[in-house]
């Protein structure tokens, strides 16, 4: 489910970055270009309103999936399922030390040695 949220922001924010370099702070730039003198594009008048739409529009739709996302990343401290859990850990008595599965017990006694003649 994250790498969907993922995959939308970044086509989002693909989108608003195509918006925003089309728009020019002075009313100019391409969407100048593409609205001609009478700034009419495809029946659509002030197609620098619709360009500030979209891009107040996209910024918001990339917050929301932004803030949503975080409600499907598993958290630090659990699992992703219950299946996940180690069986084969056993529990260790109060009064036993407890040991790692990959290391071998000290000897507890001493070797054997020959006696002398």
């Amino acid at each position: 489910m994250t790498i969907l949220f993922v995959i939308l922001i970044i086509l989002a924010s693909v989108v608003l970055g195509f918006i925003v370099l089309v728009q020019n702070p002075k009313g100019g730039g391409l969407a100048g270009t593409f609205a001609g003198i009478s700034n009419q594009f495809m029946g659509v008048k002030q197609t620098t309103d619709v360009l500030e739409k979209g891009t107040w529009i996209f910024a918001g739709v990339i917050g929301v999936l932004c803030l949503a996302s975080t409600f499907f990343i598993p958290k630090a401290g659990t699992t992703a399922s219950p299946s996940n859990t180690n069986a084969t850990e056993a529990t260790v008595p109060a009064g036993q030390p407890s040991q790692p599965n990959n290391t071998v017990p000290l000897q507890t006694t001493p070797p054997a040695t020959t006696p002398n003649p």
